[in-house]
């Protein structure tokens, strides 16, 4: 299902005392932004402090899980598609970083993996627990759909894109892969990956889940910013290579303090604020 979202200018947006909206009086007319992952949550946010910015201006976001973002965007449906890898023909401006956490149960003892084994758990070559020093049980590997931009770029770096073993579970949404690590049995068993931010916020509840350290760094914001955490992926906006004053309008406000400020709310600023 397409969810299209009409943003209203008469939402406001908070902002504290040291940052103000990002206003050019020249920005006016219609923008489609296209996107199918857990991005909306800091895309929407970022598109209604845009409008108020610049009330001569109009975005559509257009948010399908079974979309192609950068396809609606060369067939001219969209003039900016949120991704988490380059597209050659497109213009590709990283706005922040996003970490992969890889979610385990919390009562499973493994300390830590190296990204060696995380490729080699979910290519299949590791199949236990206790080969990376954790319990004596199989480990149930939990996949991401094809369409998800954390899943191309998780088998990107790791090298293991069409190599996920064939014995996966394929689990679309967060909330459901991470009640899959919760309730498999036995509990110390599944393992998947996800956003860094989704990870943090359901530990940070009290879900009896945990992330584990990779190459011996735990998987935190500065870490990820800095580059130390191994598994991270840009937040990207892809546009064409031809010239759009609103696209590159909405693309210098996300670089903005004031833009950057509300994507911290979600992922991990690539500029420092």
């Amino acid at each position: 299902m397409i969810v299209r979202l009409v943003l209203s200018l008469s939402l406001s947006v908070l902002f504290s005392g040291e940052t103000a909206f990002v206003a050019c009086a020249d920005v006016a007319g219609s923008l489609t932004i296209a996107g199918n992952g857990p991005e909306l949550t800091a895309i929407e946010p970022l598109a209604r402090a845009f409008e108020k910015a610049n009330p001569r201006a109009y975005l559509d976001i257009l948010w399908d899980a079974d979309s192609k973002p950068a396809e609606l965007v060369k067939s001219g449906q969209a003039q900016i598609a949120v991704a988490g890898t380059a597209t050659p023909e497109l213009l590709a401006m990283p706005i922040a970083w996003d970490g992969i956490g890889m979610l385990v149960h919390l009562s499973n003892f493994t300390k830590e993996v190296t990204k060696q084994q995380v490729a080699d758990i979910f290519s299949g070559k590791i199949t236990l627990w206790s080969e990376v020093g954790g319990p004596e049980t199989k480990i149930l590997v939990i996949d991401r759909p094809r369409n998800q931009n954390i899943r191309d770029a998780f088998e990107s770096q790791l090298g293991i894109a069409g190599k996920v073993t064939g014995a996966a579970k394929l689990i679309g949404s967060d909330e459901q892969a991470v009640k899959t690590v919760v309730g498999t049995l036995p509990p110390l068993s599944a393992i998947t990956y996800l956003s860094l931010s989704q990870g943090l916020s359901v530990v940070s509840a009290g879900v009896p889940v945990r992330l584990l350290p990779v190459d011996k760094i735990e998987p935190e914001g500065p870490t990820v910013k800095d580059g130390r955490y191994p598994l991270r992926r840009p937040i990207l906006l892809l546009s064409k290579k031809e010239p759009h004053p609103l696209a590159e309008a909405f693309t210098q406000f996300a670089l903005s303090p004031t833009g950057q400020q509300l994507i911290a709310e979600t992922y991990i600023p690539i500029k420092e604020r």
